[in-house]
């Protein structure tokens, strides 16, 4: 594809040019004037300039001298209103290959560039690219500053000072490259860093300019190298120097295009010991002599060094935008974070611990190891010391009486390091939460202390209905047999329904064993069971228990196992008031800790639980009669558990509807 430079005032001319080429063959620049057109003519890149010569003569003649000057070897088409052929004989004496009337004619304008253009026109190689190709075959002479390697070394290291500026450090180790070998034009082109978000796949793929020197910075924004063709996917597949004439570089028209439009002769890969990380490319020196074998490969070896500092200053701005972006979540958490590292120094405080702890006295942005309550910054220095993080705890500083904090304290390893580098403590305010989980405590104890009161009430008045109803005829029928008999009933059905809730009030309020003794289980069960007959007088219940056939003791406090059965077979008796029948099953086996247990169930002949039961069986007050506070399996749960032992009913789901199992710890077995 040729480049053709097209200098006029007016765009539509060049857009006229445009659209009568062939896109494929050409390629159509326009600059307004002379002066915006030098960045092009400087560095040799057009094969053909037409020149819109407007109604200024003068200034015409002078733009086409200065080209021609330029550009001796380039055709130089001028167009130019008609009438005006006086001055056309000046136009060919300054260099004008050819004088076109407008308006206009792409088809006249094609015919004539192909015929301008048919030969090879060396204006694409720079006089100093055709000198050297005389000079190469002269024996290389090194620069003196190459036979002074300290030299070299003392002046490369300068460009470290830009170590954390990736784009200043190219452009000083070329001016230092400059210095050493005396390099005409240069420009070093990165490849994007993946970690910071490279964009798509192409862009990737895509190289620009980091830095240069002696090439214009307008040809280098629109400039890019690829890895998949030309210059970059040459260096990519060799891995090696290319130069402009080597074999490689003459079969690719890509890669001679590359190194014309960048007036350059040689590019140079640069590695950052994994993979390539850029490509520099260097035209001649400043006296025109090509760069020799030994001066490339000291460039290469140097070239090596920039590019481990660019892969070094990449991933410093990665671990330096991780470090902003950690700042900024700890920053804006509503939990206080403090970083200490091993030397007690706060590395990062967000603005919640500068509330909680900050010192008024300092400014609002520091906090020093000092500021930490004591006891919290002892906690923190046996972290640090040990290793070994501590578990979450409250806090209630010395100053803010009411005040709770949750608090956490976290190690942080580097590596395979067996003390931590630093040491991350939470904090959580837990003051509104703790009040009002006191507040919803409060509120629920108020809740059973009503529902309390309501079942002690109506429990207690249908006790004394019918003691209270005797009382008034106790005066006028004491002497009746019959009623002094109902009276008899009355006081003992009361006196046994008040003895039932006072140990049931009694038991719920012990949380240990009061004494224990060894007790066989049989006469337990037996004595358990007469004592729930005394609620349930019907002649027809029966008992069934079933054992391994040894006896069974059970280190226990006989009077509230005892009770706690009597709850669970009155329970039973009532599942079918009418023919009930109870099953006691009796079983040593293993718990699920893998001890041994003693496993009793229970099996009644009623309807069993109801899935509703099922989950509020245990729940204090919670009953399907009218009679009773509800408390029976609530009490025989709290006994059970005293005892170390644990109350459970069996899942319907099993096929053992009406089961409670009752499992606590065994003494032995005979």
């Amino acid at each position: 594809m040729k480049t053709l430079l097209v200098i006029s005032p007016h765009p539509e001319s060049a857009d006229v040019i445009r659209a009568g080429l062939d896109p494929e063959l050409y390629r159509v620049i326009h600059r307004a004037g002379q002066i915006d057109a030098d960045p092009l003519l400087t560095q040799l890149l057009v094969q053909a300039v037409v020149l819109d010569l407007d109604t200024d003569v003068i200034q015409g003649m002078w733009t086409a001298d200065r080209i021609h000057k330029r550009l001796p070897r380039v055709p130089l088409i001028v167009y130019t209103d008609g009438g005006q052929s006086e001055w056309e004989e000046e136009a060919f004496a300054r260099g004008v290959s050819h004088v076109l009337s407008k308006p206009i004619r792409p088809r006249t304008l094609t015919a004539l560039l192909e015929r301008l253009l048919a030969a090879p026109a060396p204006a694409t190689q720079s006089p100093a690219r055709i000198e050297t190709q005389f000079i190469t075959q002269s024996p290389p002479v090194a620069p003196a500053s190459i036979t002074q390697p300290h030299s070299v070394l003392r002046n490369f290291s300068s460009i470290l000072t830009h170590s954390l500026n990736a784009e200043a450090l190219i452009r000083q180790f070329l001016i230092q490259l400059r210095e050493i070998v005396s390099i005409n034009r240069a420009v070093v082109f990165l490849r994007p860093d993946a970690a910071n978000g490279a964009g798509s796949a192409d862009t990737a793929r895509q190289m620009r300019s980091a830095s240069a020197v002696g090439i214009s910075p307008a040809l280098l924004e629109q400039f890019h190298l690829s890895l998949d063709t030309g210059i970059g996917e040459q260096l990519l597949r060799l891995g090696r120097i290319l130069r402009w004439n080597s074999d490689e570089a003459r079969a690719d028209a890509e890669t001679q295009r590359e190194f014309a439009l960048l007036g350059s002769q040689v590019a140079v890969p640069f590695f950052d010991r994994d993979s390539l990380l850029g490509i520099a490319i260097f035209d001649t020196k400043i006296t025109g002599e090509q760069l020799t074998n030994a001066e490339l490969e000291l460039i290469f070896h140097l070239l090596e060094q920039v590019g481990l500092a660019v892969r070094n200053i990449r991933l410093h701005d990665q671990l330096a935008a991780n470090n902003e972006m950690m700042t900024g979540v700890l920053r804006e958490l509503n939990s206080a974070c403090v970083v200490v590292d091993r030397d007690l120094q706060i590395l990062h405080a967000n603005k919640m611990a500068r509330k909680y702890f900050g010192q008024t006295s300092r400014a609002k942005d520091k906090l020093d190891f000092t500021d930490l309550p004591q006891s919290l910054g002892a906690k923190v220095h046996q972290v640090l010391r040990t290793g070994a993080a501590i578990a979450p705890f409250k806090f209630e500083p010395e100053g803010s009486p009411g005040t709770l904090y949750s608090i956490t304290i976290v190690p942080f390893h580097q590596g395979n390091a067996a003390l931590p580098a630093s040491a991350l403590l939470m904090v959580d305010d837990q003051t509104q939460s703790e009040h009002l989980r006191h507040l919803e405590l409060e509120a629920s104890n108020l809740r059973m202390i009503k529902t309390m009161a309501d079942r002690l009430a109506h429990e207690v008045g249908n006790t004394m209905v019918p003691i209270s109803t005797h009382q008034q005829l106790l005066a006028e029928k004491y002497r009746d047999a019959e009623f002094r008999a109902s009276l008899d009933t009355a006081l003992s059905e009361g006196v046994k329904r008040v003895n039932r809730l006072i140990n049931q009030m009694r038991f719920l309020a012990r949380d240990s064993v009061a004494s224990t003794e060894s007790v066989p289980l049989a006469a337990l069960v037996e004595e358990s069971y007469q004592e729930a007959r005394k609620y349930h007088p019907g002649k027809t219940a029966q008992i069934k228990y079933e054992h391994t056939g040894k006896p069974i003791l059970v280190n226990a406090d006989k009077s509230s196992l005892k009770h706690a059965f009597m709850e669970v077979f009155i329970n039973a008796l009532q599942a079918n008031s009418s023919d009930p029948k109870i099953t006691v099953r009796a079983d040593v086996g293993m718990n699920g800790s893998g001890a041994n247990a003693l496993h009793i169930e229970v099996q009644d002949n009623g309807a069993g639980f109801t899935p509703e039961s099922t989950q509020r069986a245990f729940e204090p007050f919670y009953t399907q009669r009218n009679v009773g506070l509800g408390l029976g399996l609530t009490v025989t749960r709290k006994i059970i558990e005293t005892h170390h032992g644990k109350l459970e009913i069996v899942n319907p789901s099993e096929g053992k509807a009406g089961v409670v199992r009752i499992s606590l710890p065994v003494e032995k077995a005979k």
